[in-house]
């Protein structure tokens, strides 16, 4: 089925025109934050957000992140494959593992750029074309403090009313990731004509670039070149 969804939204992109960049939607930043040890170079930040595509896109294009790998969580390996994921009923969601350096960007920030430019928090088991419980917003925090933060930030979201209705991004403890097949890795970058990409995902890059532009980076750090750095 999601094969069908984005043969059909592609189809439609082709039609139409690429859609403008959206005015800047500003958010307020968490209120909370992880506290990185001094010594601390790397960490894992797991963020589920509709198609990776776009999610791994986003936060390719963060100063601080060293490596953004798209791919599935929140089922079991036996069932990590493209075409299983897609029928919704793996238990996984499309998922983008972000490691990055505490020291140049810390958690709450990722979490900022995740709620105000990389998805719609407000979608349940949705993003945009694509529908089911793949496409489902879900943070998947590395342990306790990420949850801490995660969760008190989706609490404020929602006190201060700055959608307009309730935030639907859960939280999925302990889950593992498992990276997708080779050719959704840096698939934006690599396609960025393709109709699907120009019209769904490149509007959260400009909105990147717009709102976030102390973080924005031009040249993505892609993960053919993390593996060859390794």
């Amino acid at each position: 089925m999601k094969h069908l969804i984005r043969v059909v939204a592609v189809a439609l992109a082709v039609a139409m025109p690429a859609r403008a960049a959206e005015e800047i939607f500003i958010i307020p930043p968490p209120a909370k934050d992880v506290v990185a040890a001094p010594d601390q170079t790397t960490a894992v930040a797991t963020f589920a957000g509709g198609c990776f595509w776009g999610v791994q896109g986003v936060f390719q294009r963060v100063k601080g992140v060293t490596n953004a790998v798209s791919g599935y969580a929140g089922g079991p390996q036996s069932k990590a494959k493209y075409d299983l994921v897609s029928d919704g009923n793996t238990g996984h969601a499309e998922t983008v593992e972000i490691t990055y350096d505490p020291r140049q960007i810390s958690y709450g920030k990722l979490l900022h750029i995740y709620f105000s430019v990389a998805h719609n928090p407000t979608e349940l088991n949705r993003q945009g074309p694509d529908s089911g419980t793949q496409d489902r917003s879900t943070i998947f925090p590395a342990n306790e403090e990420q949850a801490a933060v995660a969760k008190a930030y989706i609490a404020q979201l929602d006190a201060t009313k700055v959608y307009g209705v309730k935030i639907a991004t859960t939280l999925e403890m302990s889950k593992p990731f498992y990276p997708a097949e080779a050719y959704h890795q840096d698939y934006l970058t690599l396609n960025p004509r393709q109709p699907y990409i120009v019209y769904n995902d490149l509007p959260k890059i400009e909105a990147l670039k717009k709102t976030f532009p102390d973080v924005y980076r031009a040249d993505p750090v892609l993960v053919s070149a993390a593996k060859k750095a390794r």
